[in-house]
Order: structure tokens, then sequence, then C-alpha cells
């Protein structure tokens, strides 16, 4: 069985991919993954707040001890502020580029768009294989409209892929109004692949405190679905473009259908999360094992055979769905 897939025109020995986590936020569960069989890792986002708050509190520690023994103050090193809480992901980066046999991909997670460039080039020179723009946004101007903010994601890619000479891909949230326009235009403007879809935390109120207060719920294999749909719709749109199907998928049938729709690569995260790094050789295993039954040879031959241009039915994935599905109910 040949399970080789491409992806970011990286070449990977599976299609599954371990996507950000604590998982890949450690050296000895990366090695486990790889051991595994994953095809690449994806490293946990590198977030432009977290960098500039670690700075301000090292700032406001030394600020405030400033007028405390004035003749030490010639003890304290120069310290370039910028790149406080950059260096330690950054060595990650790096650690895990020089140990690991597999493409290693740096996500970052931006909110200037400075920052997005400057981190991008930083984790390029650190040995990042390809980079994921992890797109996370809730608007909440009313001033803003929906053409300002694809024009803002447009040029945020441009930028990006101005600086650096990795691959790029997008992660996407599924909101916009028209998908398949908003995706072939972030392709046009650099993007060599695009990740479907970004999984939205939402947060909660606790009733007794009444803080709002984050709530993390690892996913279920039904979140599949809107990915699943996409990626068949986007494969003939999009031929040439790596697609990266993220959400839902916590088995190796879930992962047969990932690709059966298109994608190149299955990304997983909460099964492994639930069970540990091994998970990742049984989904393999398993989609071997449905592979053959089914008398596939390879990854290749199983890629997009029911993508929107292949199916039996290429309505059933847009608007013929939702008739069927509600149809479907049996009591």
């Amino acid at each position: 069985m040949n399970l080789t897939t491409t992806y970011l025109g990286m070449e990977l020995t599976s299609p599954v991919v371990a996507s950000p986590s604590p998982l890949t936020g450690r050296l000895d569960s990366l090695l486990r993954l790889q051991e595994a069989g994953a095809g690449a890792v994806v490293l946990p986002s590198l977030f432009e707040e977290e960098v500039e708050s670690e700075a301000l509190q090292l700032f406001d520690r030394m600020e405030a001890a400033s007028g405390i023994g004035a003749e030490a103050a010639g003890y304290f090193p120069d310290v370039d502020l910028d790149h406080l809480g950059l260096e330690r992901h950054l060595a990650l980066v790096e650690q895990a580029s020089d140990l690991l046999d597999i493409p290693v991909i740096a996500s970052l997670n931006g909110r200037t768009p400075g920052g997005w460039v400057r981190y991008a080039g930083e984790l390029q020179e650190a040995g990042a294989r390809a980079i994921e723009l992890n797109t996370y946004e809730v608007v909440v101007d009313p001033d803003l409209t929906a053409a300002d903010v694809e024009e803002r994601y447009l040029r945020l890619v441009d930028d990006v892929r101005r600086e650096v000479d990795i691959p790029v891909s997008v992660k996407l949230s599924p909101y916009f109004t028209s998908m398949a326009h908003m995706a072939r235009r972030i392709v046009e403007h650099g993007a060599d692949g695009l990740v479907l879809f970004n999984r939205f935390y939402q947060p909660d109120l606790d009733l007794e405190t009444l803080d709002v207060t984050p709530h993390l719920e690892l996913s279920t294999e039904s979140e599949l679905r809107l990915p699943l749909r996409w990626t068949a719709i986007l494969r003939p749109v999009l031929p040439d473009t790596s697609i990266g199907l993220t959400s839902g998928v916590h088995t190796g049938r879930g992962a047969a259908k990932a690709l059966l729709a298109g994608a190149d690569v299955v990304m997983v995260a909460s099964e492994l999360l639930r069970e540990g790094p091994r998970r990742l050789g049984e989904i393999l295993d398993e989609l071997t094992r449905w592979m053959n039954e089914h008398e596939y040879t390879s990854v290749r031959q199983l890629q997009g055979s029911v993508a929107g241009h292949t199916a039996a039915d290429p309505s059933a994935f847009e608007r013929a769905q939702y008739q069927r599905v509600l149809k479907s109910w049996v009591s």
C-alpha cells in the first residue's frame, strides 16, 4: 500500500498530519508522532499578542525596580524586548526541524500586518518547511464591511508571500458569504494551500461568578461534515492547490472520507489528545485496511474520487443535500 501524498509541494510518507495542539509543542511527543507514522507536524501557533504581552510584563517589572538601588542599574543586560517570548517558539521550530525527518510546519496567528510579516520571516529562518497562517478573527466593528475584511485577508497573504520563500497555507474560517470565490482569491494572491477549517472556540458564562470563561471542547466526528463538503466543492475549483482537511477526523474511515473528497492530507488533533500519539498509527492502519477492502493501492488513487466533479451526484454537496437531510429523519 502506497500511502505517500504531496502537500504544499512536499512529498509526505503518509496523508495523516498532526495539527497544532499541546502534543506538537513538545519534542518527546513530536518524536512519538513521527514514529506513529505522521506525514508532517504543525507546531502550535505563535500568537503575536503573547509575544507582546511577555515583553510588556518584563518591561513593567524592570521599570518597577528602576528606582531601587540606582548603582545596580548597570548590571541589567541589554534586552531586545521585541523578541521576548518569540525566542522560545523559534527554538522549538529549530529543534524540531533538526530532530525530525518529516516536515515541520509552523503556525502563525498575527494581529498586525507588521507582526505577520516579521514573524513569518523569523519562522522561516528557524527552519520551518512551510507556514500555516491561522486566520482567527472575530470582526465586531459594525463599520467594517465584508469586502473590507476580505481585502485585509488578501493583503495579509500578499505581505507574507513577499517575505518568505517557503510554502504558505491559509487556515480559513467557513463563514465567508462566498467561500469558493474567497478561496480562489486567496490562492490567486499567493497561497499554496488551504486548510479547511479553523475551529473557533466560543466563550462561556459562569453563572456563579458571572465571569466570561474559556471552555475547550474537543471535536466530534460529526464536525467532519462541513470541511468534507467544502473540500469536495473546492477540489475542482482549485485543482492545483493543496487542501488540508481538519476538524472531525477521528478514525481511518474519517480519513478515507476526507481523501475521497479531495484532501491532500487529513489533520488530526482532538483524537490524539484523547488517546495519545500512538492513535495516529492506528488511524493509518484503519485507513490501510479500508483501502485494501475496497481495492485501492495508493492514496493518490483514492484522492478526489468523490469530489464535486467526480461524484455520481455532484448536487448532493450543494442544496440538494439540505433537502435530503430534512427528509431523512425517522422517529
